[in-house]
């Protein structure tokens, strides 16, 4: 019998027999289209579609997954347009045909920019339909088995990619068999040595254990039995790669990794594992905090099972895995487990609606994202999880990845509560917006209108999407309060013309704007308020005559520049991003203040006497004369410099003098000068110079203070 009979028979086990009808017909145009050409290995090239078709049936997927993975090297390999296809098997084939045919001309080893583009060509096929992904899985996996022909360099570029894209996205999609496979081919590829040496260790101590194996085996067999308990009982492998992870990242030697004795229970249904637990649970005594219960709560990608660990006979250590039927096939198979491709009307199952949840997730950050890089960095901690599960107010159970935040958490729920948060509530108590959460905490996150995403959270979210809302947002938001800023400095110069943007010809507008290489005039502005073009300048261009290139003497006369500077811009401390008080003289409202535009980055306020622009200060075209609007708002720092004698309690005494004199302290650091006296460096928040004199004369009162000064460079 023909392998295409052989095979077609295997499918009529699950698909009716116009399915393998179509099947056969699919391996039949493969072969034609195929013929004269072989593999590295010598054999007839169709044999790898067929192998490919075969690890997807294995699975049970359905007939046109089996037809793509026939057709799938069709397209590239031999010139047969996706036109021919779509006449010969129908649009959803020749559609799946052309996505793994996409993503097969995709090479991970060029730069990191590179490798993000494709990352995301993958993301987006994925989104569109599943099972292209699957085909292209199943076509790695065999060209993985057969890696023996190729040389030393190519085998070992294929077997990094697989273990950096391929194992974790199998793992993501609840595949686990196929993902271990992954990581065993590409470990024995990768480091061929180290996987031996393992290897013959793990023999070995197979040999060794065989009879405490089988005797703990039999045990945990005659307990279910003794309890009424329908089940088997297997003994579960550790994976040469598994080992060498552990052994490198959590410092174990094999030995340690090698004493622990895993086994499944397979039992029929959800109830029976809990009984199964009880039972083993009776029979050895279990390590506290050892349990996780994954049927109450699944991982992201599906997966469901009894965790426990127990002290065995001897003391031995014996990590058990109690799961249904149901939930071992999706352990294996995850999302290709039991396929059924479902339409759009359809019911899609937990496993699909959590990885569909998962691909619209990746198109989000696909769209917020700002580059290919940024996307890549984002997907792949998704493609990382270790989760903690919290719980919403409401009971509702989120899955973030460890490490993760509230503010994490914040997004998590939807992206306008991220934005609005301004604090959380950690099992009813306030708590700060960075601290880690764990596995079983209740959160509540408390917003308010017109709040905004900090730029410092950046610092500590970890999920891909509070990351790339957090810059979507500051990025617009920088955005907008540059065009405001420009829009405001053009103005001030065109008023010392005696005219204002409004009177400016829009013919005008557009020449300038075409010169400038710009398409509208918001980029203009923006342009002028991140400081990378000078209003004066853009000014002068927009009042010009188009004739002469002069300012147009009948509409005005020109003002020197020492006009221009008298006229200082307000500053109302809302401004934002692109308005920042320079670090080194910490002005407050109230000192005498010069702005300097730096480019790209926006105006920084400095003091007027401050050193950083002594120099420069009356030359320099990039400083402005500013001044401080009268409703000016918000909290400034200011750097105190505090001599204090030696006294029992004397600093908390100062900081209880700023906190009632309505300051707050960001930094203290306390330097002991000799045995009497020491100086502390403060740097306070305070709204204008008089609420700072209010302070200082809080502190002078003091007993113990002998002088205080602030700051300035």
């Amino acid at each position: 019998m023909s392998a295409i009979e052989v095979f077609a028979e295997r499918l009529g086990d699950y698909l009716e027999p116009d399915q393998v009808n179509l099947v056969r017909r699919a391996y039949f145009y493969a072969e034609q289209a195929h013929d004269g050409q072989t593999r590295r290995s010598g054999e007839p090239y169709v044999t790898h579609p067929l192998a490919v078709a075969g690890i997807l049936a294995g699975m049970h997927m359905d007939h046109q997954s089996l037809m793509a993975a026939m057709l799938h090297d069709v397209i590239e390999d031999t010139g047969i347009p996706k036109d021919a296809l779509i006449s010969q098997f129908g649009d959803t084939v020749a559609e799946l045909v052309d996505g793994v045919s996409k993503l097969t001309q995709m090479t991970f080893e060029t730069k990191a920019e590179a490798q993000a583009e494709n990352f995301q060509k993958m993301a987006l096929a994925m989104a569109r339909d599943i099972r292209v992904i699957l085909v292209k899985l199943a076509d790695r996996l065999h060209n993985m088995r057969t890696l023996g022909a190729l040389s030393g360099e190519k085998r070992r570029r294929i077997a990094k990619e697989t273990l950096e894209i391929y194992a974790p996205i199998a793992n993501r999609l609840g595949m686990h068999s196929l993902s271990t496979e992954f990581e065993d081919l590409g470990f024995k590829a990768m480091y061929p040595m180290r996987a031996q040496l393992i290897d013959r260790a793990v023999r070995s101590a197979r040999g060794n254990r065989k009879e405490l194996l089988s005797k703990i085996l039999d045990t945990l067999q005659t307990c279910l039995e003794r309890e009424g308990i329908p089940g088997r009982v297997i003994g579960r492998e550790k994976h040469l790669f598994g080992i060498y992870q552990k052994m490198r990242g959590k410092r174990k030697s094999f030995n340690e990794i090698m004493d622990v004795y895993a086994f499944r229970i397979i039992v029929d249904k959800a109830d029976t594992c809990y009984r199964a637990l009880g039972a083993v649970h009776n029979l050895y005594k279990p390590f506290p905090g050892r349990f996780k219960d994954y049927i109450a709560i699944p991982k992201a990608n599906g997966y469901q099972s009894l965790h426990t660990t127990l002290f065995g006979m001897h003391g031995v250590p014996i990590e058990i895995q109690i799961r249904t039927e149901e939930m071992e096939e999706l352990a294996n198979n995850g999302i290709a487990a039991h396929w059924v491709y479902k339409s759009k009307e359809d019911v899609i199952n937990g496993n699909h609606a959590r990885t569909r949840q998962w691909l619209k997730s990746v198109l989000e950050l696909q769209q917020r994202a700002g580059n290919s890089l940024e996307f890549i960095e984002n997907v792949k901690i998704d493609l990382f999880p270790d989760e903690v599960y919290i719980f919403t107010p409401k009971g509702r159970i989120m899955e973030l990845p460890k490490g993760s935040t509230p503010v994490d958490f914040a997004y998590a729920v939807h992206t306008d509560v991220g934005n609005s948060c301004i604090a959380c509530r950690v099992n009813r108590r306030l708590a700060p917006l960075s601290e880690p959460l764990q596995s079983g905490q209740t959160v509540e996150i408390i917003t308010a209108p017109g709040a905004r995403p900090n730029p410092a959270w950046l610092s500590f979210v970890i999920t891909g999407k509070a990351r790339s809302n957090i810059r979507h947002f500051l990025k617009h938001q920088r955005h907008s309060e540059s065009i405001a800023l420009g829009e405001r400095l053009l103005e001030k110069v065109l008023v010392s013309f005696d005219t204002t943007l409004s009177d400016i010809p829009q013919p005008r507008v557009h020449q300038v704007l075409e010169d400038c290489g710009m398409d509208s005039l918001e980029e203009l502005l923006a342009d002028i308020g991140l400081g990378n073009r000078m209003a004066y300048v853009v000014a002068r261009r927009l009042l010009a005559s188009e004739s002469s290139g002069e300012i147009e003497a009948a509409k005005v006369a020109e003002p020197d520049d020492a006009q221009i500077r008298e006229m200082p811009l307000a500053i109302r401390g809302t401004e934002g991003l692109v308005v920042s008080f320079a670090r080194c003289c910490n002005p407050i409202p109230g000192d005498p203040i010069v702005g300097y535009l730096s480019s790209g980055k926006g105006m920084v306020i400095h003091q007027e006497n401050c050193k950083n622009l002594a120099d420069n200060r009356h030359s320099d075209e990039n400083i402005l004369h500013l001044t401080w609007d009268k409703d000016v708002t918000g909290e400034f720092t200011v750097e105190l410099r505090v001599e204090l004698e030696h006294e029992r309690g004397i600093i908390a005494q100062l900081a209880t003098g700023i906190t009632m004199a309505d300051a707050s302290i960001d930094k203290i650091s306390v330097d002991e000068r000799d045995g009497r006296t020491s100086v502390v460096q403060l740097v306070v928040r305070v709204r204008d110079r008089l609420h700072l004199s209010q302070l200082i004369k809080r502190i002078r009162v003091l007993s113990g203070v002998l002088r205080i000064t602030r700051l300035k460079n």
